[in-house]
């Protein structure tokens, strides 16, 4: 049975991580996180090849000369992520659905290069005044900083239209049990 690709995209504070991990205990889905890459150094007790795959800016850049990446983004200067197509192959041939959580550009290129094997889902906020609200009760972030992430969602929030499905969290529980109706539909478990 050919194993597939499930890609989550949505604004910060969507809920898209809580759904995801929601998702992941289901083992009857057979699930498993792409192992991203990153030019960052590894935080606390992450370890290579577990949480991501650590690369130099320099490895990072000659892997992308020789189109080793599904999708990457230099998020900052020399600061990169990115999902190299010989790992998703290698998990598929485990016998794993791939799930990526990524942004919404990484999401659309994921789902261009596997077309019908990939399922794209946008977790959409109920509106944009909700996120802010949410972002503001998490209590974890400065105004400007809130701001710049309302900015990046309405800007976000235009890619919904792209994604194969849209499920709008306004109520948690109600959008954790659409998502995975969804995937088991889409999987045919």
């Amino acid at each position: 049975m050919d194993k597939k690709l499930l890609i989550f995209s949505a604004p910060s504070g969507s809920g898209k991580s809580t759904i995801i991990n929601w998702l992941m205990q289901h083992k009857e889905l057979r699930l498993a996180f792409s192992i991203s890459c990153t030019s960052r150094a590894p935080r606390g007790t992450e370890q290579n090849g577990v949480e991501y795959f650590f690369l130099s800016p320099e490895e990072f850049r000659e892997r992308i000369a020789r189109d080793e990446f599904l999708e990457y983004e230099e998020v900052y200067k020399d600061r990169f992520y990115g999902t190299l197509k010989q790992q998703v192959e290698n998990q598929l041939e485990k016998g794993e659905n791939v799930v990526f959580d990524v942004d919404v550009k990484g999401g659309c290129n994921i789902k261009q290069y596997y077309g019908n094997r990939a399922l794209s889902i946008f977790i959409q906020p109920p509106s944009v005044e909700e996120l802010r609200h949410r972002l503001e009760g998490r209590a974890t972030d400065a105004p400007e900083v809130i701001n710049d992430r309302i900015a990046r969602a309405a800007y976000e929030l235009t890619f919904a239209p792209k994604f194969d499905r849209v499920v709008v969290n306004d109520d948690l529980d109600k959008a954790k049990e659409e998502t995975l109706a969804i995937v088991k539909e889409f999987l045919g478990v």
